[in-house]
């Protein structure tokens, strides 16, 4: 189906995204932290990234607008479990730095996969 950039410093919910994302198709390379993805990213074979916001290093914010800038057409999704401002708050700035989907951790196998063909499906 897709490469996609899985972007999350937590190992246990990274290899549950992970196994996921295979189950259905998809090739998945993985980077623990915004910096890590940023040497991974390829805008010709990363279909798509998912990237938790809160992360060491880089983290998600600043991962999508350096990503922007290198390719205005990478597909993001962010998702966060909140933080000192609130999940709410992060997903929305991260909609407007450029994210197309944003999830609230925790959520569903469906609401992921629902997340992920929307973004692959948009043109």
């Amino acid at each position: 189906m897709s490469n996609i950039l899985l972007v999350e410093d937590e190992d246990l919910f990274a290899e549950m995204v992970r196994k996921t994302l295979v189950a259905d198709g998809h090739t998945v390379v993985r980077a623990r932290n915004g910096a890590e993805a940023l040497q991974l990213y390829d805008p010709q074979t990363v279909a798509l990234v998912i990237t938790d916001l809160i992360m060491p290093d880089v983290d998600g914010m600043e991962l999508i607008v350096k990503l922007q800038q290198r390719d205005p057409a990478v597909r993001i999704i962010a998702m966060t479990g909140g933080g000192r401002c609130g999940a709410d708050t992060y997903l929305s700035i991260a909609e407007r730095l450029g994210a197309l989907k944003t999830l609230a951790k925790p959520f569903s196998i469906r609401v992921l996969a629902a997340a992920i063909k929307e973004c692959l499906d948009e043109t």
